[in-house]
């Protein structure tokens, strides 16, 4: 290969198949999503023994679940710059040593508002990972495999907040509250020398940042290539023009995306966090048992994992938008259909778990669509602030659920309310529009403007 040639990243990656390289990528970032799932959902788990241990009122408890959540926001909000600027990999153990010291540091408070300030620490953390993850996954997998990946990836949040509740209950059985905490926080530690020692920076990232082309050979020589420290390399799209990364997701072309996929985030955060925190007491209120609200509920969270794979796979075949615009409505129409007519807990139990598959689902493909609409310099900035942004959806959600279901005269009409913000949803991710000029063509399309360049660098 000849070192006068400039090599394009993004286009090799595509027209490559996924190497165990790869795959070991995807495995990584699964582990810390796990981990994220898990510190996410401990505290709702120990919430019962903290009452009893500190004599707590559920009042009381509310801001020291809800710091983590705001604490989430900014860590995504703050981390997506940073990582586009000094790479995935350095912020993202940083992140993952945060939310673990500060994990471990809560099992050490000694009264609500200790634990409130550093659960409020640990979510900057948590916030920070997840973007992070789905940045770095998203540019090493070819185009053609990408949605499903990521989506396969994303599903270790449901997997370490499903299992959380049986690894806590095993610990809470045995010792106290603390063991819980001190678990969410160990763990990441464990895996953190796995972390610094196999997982890559991001090839793309490194070209974006000017880092030496023997780092970047050495990278791409562990996927299957035979690069040399001599080899150039490139990105087919264009550099963007100087400034903060988050300003450039208002310029060239990308105000009007960068809204729609922060609308489409927040709705759908919206509906998840209402039902996952008020479906109980919705299904309770149309005279269902303790038992039935409990597992009805448990159904809608189930549903996510297995739509997110179909969502992902659906989306490497067809028109993405699309596959999540109709994914959303077929969750707004179950929604719909439940408050239109009065089920039986049967019926009702089918409805529920097609609603989470359908906007779980949805929202997982918006952690495959997102990277592809910007470009390497500020993909992470992207990613990560519509996580933000649409952070308060679940902030908003969570603190007017008892609102909602106060002003709405029966549960027919809790759910036609919260089928109007998945149908938002839908219609924001149709108006979005992908940039011709951002470097998201097909991955033929690619492999041609490459090797056209490739000829006119060599003439």
């Amino acid at each position: 290969m000849s070192h006068n040639i400039p090599v394009d990243v993004k286009a090799w990656i595509d027209s490559r198949p996924i190497a165990p390289f790869q795959w070991g990528v995807v495995a990584l970032c699964f582990l810390i999503i796990t981990l994220d799932g898990y510190d996410a959902a401990v505290m709702g788990f120990v919430a019962p023994a903290l009452i009893e241990d500190w004599g707590l009122s559920r009042a009381a408890l509310g801001p020291i679940l809800g710091a983590a959540m705001f604490g989430v926001a900014i860590g995504a909000l703050v981390a997506g710059p940073l990582s586009d600027r000094f790479g995935r990999k350095r912020v993202l153990l940083g992140c993952v040593l945060l939310f673990a010291l500060f994990s471990l540091a809560c099992a050490a408070a000694q009264n609500p508002t200790q634990l409130a300030l550093l659960r409020f620490l640990t979510g900057l953390g948590l916030g920070a990972v997840m973007p992070n993850c789905v940045t770095l996954v998203a540019e090493y997998m070819p185009a053609r495999r990408r949605g499903l990946m990521i989506t396969l990836m994303y599903s270790g949040f449901n997997v370490g907040s499903g299992l959380g509740g049986f690894i806590a209950a095993w610990l809470l059985s045995h010792y106290s509250w603390h063991s819980a905490l001190i678990f969410g926080g160990a763990v990441p530690l464990v895996l953190l020398p796995i972390l610094l020692w196999r997982l890559p920076e991001s090839a793309m990232s490194m070209v974006a940042r000017n880092i030496s082309g023997a780092r970047i050979a050495a990278t791409l020589n562990r996927m299957g290539g035979a690069f040399t420290p001599q080899t150039r390399f490139r990105l087919e799209a264009p550099l963007l023009k100087s400034g903060s990364k988050v300003s450039g997701l208002f310029r060239d072309g990308y105000a009007r995306g960068t809204l729609a996929l922060w609308l489409t985030y927040f709705m759908g955060l919206f509906v998840i966090y209402l039902l996952n925190g008020w479906l109980p007491t919705i299904l309770r209120s149309g005279g269902l048992s303790l038992q039935q609200a409990a597992m009805i509920t448990g159904l809608f969270q189930l549903g996510g994992p297995l739509g997110g794979i179909i969502v992902g796979l659906l989306m490497d075949k067809m028109q993405a938008r699309s596959v999540i615009a109709a994914t959303y409505l077929l969750g707004c129409l179950c929604l719909f259909t439940q408050g239109l007519m009065d089920f039986g807990a049967v019926m009702l139990s089918a409805l529920i778990f097609i609603s989470g598959m359908c906007i779980n689902g949805a929202q997982n493909g918006l952690q495959a669509y997102s990277p592809a609409f910007y470009q390497t310099e500020i993909r992470a900035t992207g990613v990560s602030w519509m996580h933000g942004i649409g952070r308060s959806g679940a902030i908003l959600s969570s603190s007017l659920g008892g609102v909602i279901l106060a002003l709405a005269p029966g549960q027919g009409a809790i759910f036609s309310v919260l089928a109007i913000p998945a149908l938002l949803a839908a219609l924001a991710i149709l108006l979005h529009r992908m940039r011709p000029s951002s470097g998201n063509a097909s991955p033929a399309a690619m492999t041609g403007a490459c090797a056209l360049s490739q000829h006119i660098n060599h003439r």
